[in-house]
């Protein structure tokens, strides 16, 4: 049976932001948050495999895990439903399900997720194989895709979307959470091309060794991640990063994530203040949607 694609591939587009940069410089943005509401940005590529396998190893569910404000939990509830799938959640964090509730959890729960709430320190062994096995035991008919898309399956999602990026981009900027956008782009865009990776959290360059774990030769060049614009960590803000996100879609007519875009286009800005960039650079910035959480 063929997967169900609940989202509008025709809608991506590039916007160009022609105050930014120089007279030599071009700035644009790749708008995947354009192609569903909810599934929306880089969250469709990573899942459509994995739901893709679930449904040829005739699973009747998913299982996946997010913290409490996971745009991958709402996305993957939705894509779910939208392929007659049942889902389950795994949400960190020990919440009072009859008080927690967030708008993002219920919606979750709108599109039929059942949410089952881990404590951090089980939360901490998604990955580890006795914990995987016990859950295969208790779901079986169950496909287990790890958090924000991690796997194979994920990355091979991230390749299509290479088609909707021009050749002739010199550098390719987007957000880096799990590694797994950026590691499936690296391995399928030209070497040539400079990806630059923004990390939301403190401490954030460890994502680079876990990105080289996935990356192939010759892709393994022309690449890194920085964490300098975190902002005290993930999910933490300032006042003028809320001015900075208040302001962006009076003057381009869309909005960034207060998570991931927001830090990345703020970051740029700064870095073309600090003429970090080829005077003659075509820079490409990927909105990766995630506008569910704010």
């Amino acid at each position: 049976m063929a997967i169900i694609k609940p989202v509008d591939e025709s809608k991506i587009f590039i916007q160009d932001l022609p105050s930014w940069g120089n007279e030599e410089q071009h700035i644009s943005i790749l708008r995947l948050d354009a192609i569903h509401p909810i599934i929306s940005g880089n969250k469709w590529y990573k899942l459509q495999y994995n739901l893709e396998a679930a449904i040829q190893q005739k699973c009747t569910g998913i299982l996946t895990f997010g913290g409490a404000f996971s745009n991958h939990l709402i996305a993957t509830a939705a894509a779910a439903q939208a392929n007659n799938l049942s889902s389950i959640g795994m949400v960190r964090g020990m919440l009072d399900p009859t008080k927690d509730l967030n708008p993002v959890l219920q919606q979750c729960q709108n599109y039929g997720m059942k949410l089952v709430f881990l404590s951090r320190e089980d939360y901490a062994q998604k990955e580890e194989l006795p914990f995987l096995e016990k859950l295969n035991k208790k779901y079986p008919q169950y496909y287990i895709i790890p958090e924000g898309g991690a796997n194979d399956a994920g990355r091979k999602g991230m390749q299509s979307l290479a088609q909707h990026i021009p050749p002739n981009c010199s550098h390719i900027l987007l957000c880096v959470g799990s590694g797994t956008t950026f590691a499936g782009l690296r391995n399928v865009l030209p070497s040539h091309q400079h990806l630059l990776g923004f990390a939301p959290m403190k401490g954030g360059k460890y994502l680079t060794e876990e990105v080289k774990r996935h990356i192939q030769c010759p892709q393994d060049v022309h690449w890194e991640i920085t964490d300098r614009f975190h902002f005290g960590g993930f999910g933490k803000t300032t006042d003028e990063l809320n001015s900075f996100m208040q302001e962006f879609p009076k003057q381009y007519g869309f909005e960034l994530d207060r998570v991931y875009t927001a830090k990345m286009m703020y970051g740029l800005k700064q870095m073309l203040f600090e003429k970090a960039f080829p005077s003659h650079a075509k820079i490409l910035c990927i909105h990766t949607g995630g506008l569910t959480g704010n």
